[in-house]
């Protein structure tokens, strides 16, 4: 796989227009909501785009100390997953939330994907929810599940909150997973990025204001913003697995993408950067409605598959 840039103008279909009208008809307006109003609003927003497939099964993990839950499709492989860490800027969102989407993920890839719900600031502020990230990892291998047959992925927060992982592992010599998939990554706790202000406007999801709010909530009025375990783009990005990176071109967080791309190429490491023009913040999460949502998780799939090596293994029956 290589960088995928689609050309640009590139029509958008009417369901994602039409989504896109829906969010600046009611944005989110995270800077000023309170954060109970944020996550019961995010809950609310969610549950509109869940249409999970009937071949798809749930099963609760318990007395791990994190909550987790399996997302297992009909017939999937038994000796690998996906370790999925949700969005919402590290205080919003759930497993309930992300229910579809990780139905959706176990379908496309033949592979259980395990949720993770990791504790939430401010409550919970850096570093629970690394911590917690961890202690899922730590207990897939535990299950008797290799770190070759594992792949990390993430959302937003969730991207971001990836990386970390895979730093924190790296750090410690512990065993790296075989790959990751970053869906429109918070890496800049800082937001130094450019698209920052550049693209604010046509972003119907995250604003400035927004953005760092989130940043406080979970780092502290005087936080270090540049911790690398909360922002990877100021991390030494070399001796990762290889990661695929998806964004669309209309999000505030654009630039987040293309820096953490480009680090782990200068340290040496593999990664793909798959551009959708048009596209907004985490737009393959919307793949029960929006057409290319569906095809962006149909090329995830492939990512993971082949770092899981299950095509391999199916060229081979």
């Amino acid at each position: 796989m290589s960088d995928r840039v689609f050309p640009d103008p590139y029509p958008a279909s009417k369901e994602m227009l039409a989504l896109i009208a829906r969010l600046r008809a009611a944005p989110f307006k995270a800077d000023t909501k309170t954060v109970p109003e944020l996550r019961e609003n995010f809950e609310r927003f969610a549950s509109g785009f869940s249409d999970i497939p009937a071949s798809t099964r749930f099963e609760s993990v318990d007395g791990v100390g994190v909550e987790m839950e399996w997302a297992i499709a009909e017939n999937a492989s038994a000796d690998a997953a996906v370790l999925y860490l949700h969005g919402g800027g590290y205080s919003i969102g759930s497993i309930a939330a992300y229910r579809d989407h990780c139905a959706r993920l176990s379908v496309t890839t033949g592979v259980p994907v395990l949720s993770v719900g990791y504790r939430l600031a401010p409550e919970h502020p850096y570093p629970a929810a690394l911590d917690d990230a961890r202690l899922a990892y730590d207990w897939l291998l535990g299950q008797g599940i290799s770190a070759d047959r594992i792949v990390v992925s993430g959302d937003s927060a969730g991207g971001g909150l990836s990386l970390a992982l895979m730093l924190a592992l790296r750090d410690d010599s512990r065993p790296l997973p075989a790959g990751a998939v970053l869906l429109s990554p918070l890496a800049d706790m800082a937001h130094t990025g450019d698209s920052v202000h550049e693209r604010a406007h046509v972003d119907p999801i995250v604003t400035p204001a927004g953005s760092h709010a989130y940043s406080t909530r979970y780092l502290g009025e005087d936080g270090d913003f540049d911790t690398p375990y909360a922002s990877p783009v100021y991390a030494d990005l070399s001796g990762l697995p290889p990661v695929l990176v998806t964004v669309g071109t209309d999000e505030l967080l654009f630039d987040d993408s293309v820096r953490v791309v480009r680090k782990i190429r200068d340290a040496g490491g593999s990664a793909d950067l798959d551009v959708w023009p048009k596209m907004i913040h985490i737009f393959p999460f919307f793949a029960s409605q929006v057409p290319e949502s569906k095809r962006a998780m149909d090329y995830i799939a492939r990512f993971m598959k082949d770092r899981i090596g299950l095509d391999q293994e199916a060229e081979a029956l």
